[in-house]
């Protein structure tokens, strides 16, 4: 089971899981997301649908290397880093 958003002082494990929308709280994960080339990523309409989308699923949909990305946000989390 994917954690949802933890704040900066708390880790955060990233799965196929997590919710776009927790992900898009993080600054830095939508920097990350863009890179990616996610498309709506600041489109009213979709914010709805982020609400349940799971990364997997968004990573599926848009043929987004998901391992790639997952390992690029635990990075965020990680406190060795």
């Amino acid at each position: 089971m994917a954690v949802g958003w933890l704040d900066s002082r708390r880790i955060m494990k990233i799965t196929k899981d997590t919710i776009l929308a927790d992900l898009l709280e993080n600054l830095k994960a939508r920097e990350i997301l863009a890179k990616y080339n996610l498309p709506c990523l600041d489109c009213p309409m979709a914010q709805y649908e982020m609400k349940s989308l799971k990364i997997g699923q968004v990573c599926k949909m848009y043929n987004i290397d998901i391992k790639k990305l997952l390992k690029e946000m635990e990075s965020l989390f990680d406190p060795s880093s």
